[in-house]
């Protein structure tokens, strides 16, 4: 299944979850506040605080991370990306400041950092193979986007049984690892020591 395929099937999951849940964490398919904010506390280490900084929020939803950096005081220009014009919307309705929605990926400017949170979780129908080939080109998205780094998580092989689910991905930490390392910079590190059954990865093209 191509790229085009797989984001109308994502589309719908997302569009149907905040529909039916809200401006809520369930409405983006997570449990709780408290592990969405958990999540934003691995991602946001590879940024750099500075007086300002640009960021593209890689599946923005409907603003969560914009909102944990706000509560950080942090100064930044802010630039939501989501597929679901619903999400978009919700984002839009807030009224945040320094901050543009789109559902069209800005592909004509860099940003000193992308951040991607759940994006390569929910792979549905989608083979395996399939899925993986998105996430790599996904990858070189987000590395060509950002000038300073990025971050992105992503449910592990190493989940307990019981708790998987045949509709989502579970990923090889190490494989990632090694893709990073090898094709985006030498110094890429992987946040695996959380208390989720997921991890992340943290790229840095400037030390």
């Amino acid at each position: 299944m191509g790229k085009k395929e797989i984001l109308k099937d994502v589309n719908s999951y997302y569009t149907e979850k905040v529909t039916r849940f809200g401006n809520t964490p369930q409405g983006v398919d997570w449990n709780g506040e408290e592990s969405q904010f958990l999540r934003f506390e691995q991602l946001t280490k590879v940024i750099v605080p500075e007086s300002e900084f640009s960021i593209l929020d890689y599946g923005c939803g409907f603003g969560s991370l914009y909102q944990f950096l706000k509560s950080k005081d942090n100064q930044f220009q802010y630039t939501g990306y989501d597929i679901s014009e619903e999400m978009i919307v919700r984002a839009h309705e807030q009224g945040f400041e320094n901050a543009n929605w789109t559902t069209n990926l800005p592909t004509e400017k860099k940003f000193d950092y992308v951040v991607g949170s759940g994006i390569f979780n929910v792979r549905l129908e989608n083979s395996d193979k399939d899925w993986l080939k998105y996430i790599l080109n996904v990858l070189k998205e987000m590395n060509d986007l950002s000038e300073k780094g990025f971050s992105f998580n992503m449910l592990t092989k190493y989940s307990d049984k019981d708790h998987m689910r045949d509709y989502l991905y579970y990923a090889d930490p190490a494989f990632i690892f090694d893709h990073c390392k090898m094709n985006f910079s030498k110094h890429v590190a992987l946040l695996h020591d959380y208390p989720l059954y997921e991890f992340s990865i943290l790229v840095r093209k400037t030390i």
